[in-house]
């Protein structure tokens, strides 16, 4: 990996992780703001998060691996 591929995979996690993010819909965020513990309802929100994170995950390494491949093929081909 190049240097300045690890330049621009360093921005763009650190920019992604740098952004809080609010993943309820709405009627899970009316139903917990209506309690009094708040708790619970960032408890939920975390838990949202932490499930949306894998999707991303899997995609981001098959992204990967088809670069990968297509990269060795131009490769050889030189």
């Amino acid at each position: 990996m190049s240097n300045t591929q690890r330049i621009f995979l360093f921005f763009l996690f650190s920019i992604l992780f740098s952004l809080k993010g609010k993943a309820q819909c709405a009627m899970c965020r009316a139903v917990l703001e209506s309690e009094e513990n708040q708790g619970v309802a960032e408890g939920i929100n975390d838990g949202i998060m932490y499930l949306m994170v894998w999707p991303y995950i899997l995609v981001g390494i098959v992204g990967y691996i088809v670069y990968r491949m297509y990269r060795s093929r131009t490769v050889e081909e030189e």
